[in-house]
This record gives structure tokens, sequence and C-alpha cells, in this order.
């Protein structure tokens, strides 16, 4: 039997699930109707956004991940998608700031204690991504008023392997730095691999007088620092560094896409967070939530706070202008790209 549309998508169910608290006390309050509809929107692109990190999860989990194959297209072509779903939840707040603080006074008493803190797939999405228990803001309640069910689930992802661990897997993988041979080129140092040996004495030498400092944050990142304190480890950063600053040879122009994608994942969803927070600033002001948080305040503190990605951002405090990094050996151009002999 031939399928027709509205059975495919079951509209009879979708169009039917926006139910007014408004309406089922004889009171119209005309923008409700927005407001379920959008917060309907987000969790149903929140479902997507679960669907495609899962996806690339399966994928980063295999323990030969070929940097050049189909399969890591496909983790940037998906979280490429991620990034494009969330700018939408970010303008989807300019459809609901057409409602008017007296709009939303229609209605906002009738929702109690329904708020979208309540909202258990954003809290399973970071964690999946990799947003650690102990750098929530206020770990201490964050689940407190979701259903069991859902706090099972979260708390299931957060001791499994998440997405940035494998990200640090897949980084620590980079097998350029294990081949000595490649590099009799440059200088050898007993305590640091010759490329870095070079590359830490080119850095230091950009720097300005008052960006000395970087020098010690250049050390604890990238070679010294304690791993139970950082989310990638020591060797993960230099291979991640490695691949912003060389990203133009072929072998690490997808590697170079994964990693632009985290930050733009970041940066979309700290861009949502803030929109969020000035949002409900101007809708309420300094009242508290519908669900019992400080409203603006604890938003904010959120917002400062969950940076999943934040240690691959600060690898760009690393980077050199390009005319002056060190000249890669020719075995190690043979290995990065298309390669062709004088």
């Amino acid at each position: 039997m031939a399928i027709h549309y509205h059975d495919y998508l079951e509209l009879e169910k979708i169009l039917d699930a926006q139910h007014p608290e408004s309406s089922k006390q004889n009171y119209s309050a005309h923008d409700e109707m927005l407001f379920i509809i959008i917060h309907q929107a987000y969790e149903l692109w929140f479902k997507q956004l679960h669907h495609e990190a899962d996806s690339i999860v399966e994928i980063m989990k295999k323990p030969a991940l070929n940097d050049n194959s189909p399969e890591l297209q496909t983790v940037v072509h998906r979280l490429n998608r991620m990034v494009v779903i969330l700018r939408v939840l970010v303008h989807q707040i300019d459809i609901l700031e057409t409602m008017t603080p007296m709009d939303f006074l229609d209605f906002r008493d009738m929702l109690r204690p329904a708020s979208g803190f309540q909202s258990w797939q954003f809290k399973l999405l970071e964690a999946k991504l990799g947003l650690k228990f102990d750098y929530r803001h206020g770990k201490e309640y964050y689940t407190a008023q979701l259903r069991q069910q859902h706090v099972d689930l979260i708390k299931k992802a957060e001791s499994d392997q998440s997405f940035l661990q494998l990200v640090n897997d897949w980084l620590e993988r980079m097998p350029f730095f294990d081949e000595a041979d490649l590099w009799q080129t440059f200088l050898h140092s007993e305590n640091l691999h010759p490329f870095w040996v070079e590359y830490k004495s080119r850095y230091t030498n950009s720097l300005a007088e008052a960006e000395k400092n970087n020098m010690h944050a250049f050390e604890e990142v990238l070679f010294h620092h304690k791993e139970t304190h950082y989310t990638l480890s020591a060797k993960a950063n230099r291979a991640a560094l490695f691949i912003m600053l060389y990203r133009g040879y072929p072998l690490l122009q997808l590697p170079f896409q994964v990693l632009n994608n985290l930050l733009e994942i970041d940066e979309q969803l700290s861009t949502w967070r803030h929109r969020h927070m000035n949002m409900v600033h101007r809708m309420i002001g300094t009242r508290i939530g519908t669900g019992g948080s400080t409203g603006k305040d604890y938003l904010k503190a959120a917002a400062d706070k969950h940076y999943i990605f934040k240690e691959i951002a600060q690898l760009t405090s690393f980077l050199i202008e390009r005319r002056k990094l060190p000249q890669l050996p020719k075995a190690v151009e043979r290995k990065l790209g298309f390669f062709v002999e004088d």
C-alpha cells in the first residue's frame, strides 16, 4: 500500500500535541501556543543531535581510523550538520522574542514547576559530547528535577567514554612523531622530540614581553601536565596543535575540520546559552525561573563554565605566524600529502 505524507510523518500525533494550560482554564493566552511549539521544536532538534552524536561516537570508537577515509569524512559531515542545527536553535530565539514580557505573564504562573531546566535531552547531549560532572555549574542539583529514568541515562553517559575522550584517543594515534628517522634533519634533544625543540624556540621568540607568561601554559599543556586535571593528554594536545599548524597538507585537512567543528559546536552552544540568558532577563528581570532556579544568574554561571572543548580552544594561544613555521622534512611531507620528487 502506498504510504501517505500525513501518515509517514505521523502528523495526527504531532499536530495534536499542543495543549495550552490557559485553554484548560477557559482563558486565552495567545502566545502560549508559540511557547509550546518553540520548545517542542527544540526537543525534536535535540533528538536529531543525539542521532548524529551517537553515530560519530560509534565511528570514533574503532581502534584504527584512517584519517583519509570515508569514515572520517562522515564524522566531519555529521559534526558540520550538528553545527548548522545549533545555529537554528539560536535563531529560534528570534521567534520567541516576538513574545513580550506581558504576553509571557499571561500564562507563566500556570507552568510551575515545569521549566527548561528539566530538559533531560540537553543535559544528556552535553554528557555524551564530554562535559564532565566536575565541570558542571550547580552539579549538586542539576538532575534534581528530572525523572529517575532520565537521570539514569545522563549518569550512564557520564560514565561511558565520551566523544571528547574518543577524540583524545584518536589524536594520540598520530604516527608522525613516533618515527624518529623522519626527523633526522632537526636538532635532537634527550627530553623533547626534535620538532618540538625547534617549535618551542620559535614560539618563545614570537611572544611579546607582556605574553612571556604564556610559556608556563605552553609547557604545562603540551609537555608536563598531570593528566587527571585535563580531558586531553599532553600527547593529544601536541597532535592537535600540529594539525592546526600544518592543516594545509592534504592528510591533515579532515583532522583539522574535526577540530574546527568542535570549536564551532562550543561557540554555538555558548551563543545559545547567552541568548537564552538575555531573553530570560528581558522577560522576567530578576525574578526566579518557573523551575525555582535563580533565572538569569544561574544561566550566566552555566554559560561561563560549560565549555566542552575548551582545551582545544586553548591551543590557539600557542600558534605562530605561518611564515615562521619550521619547514618539515621531505620525508614528513611525503607522509602528509601529494609529494613530487625534485
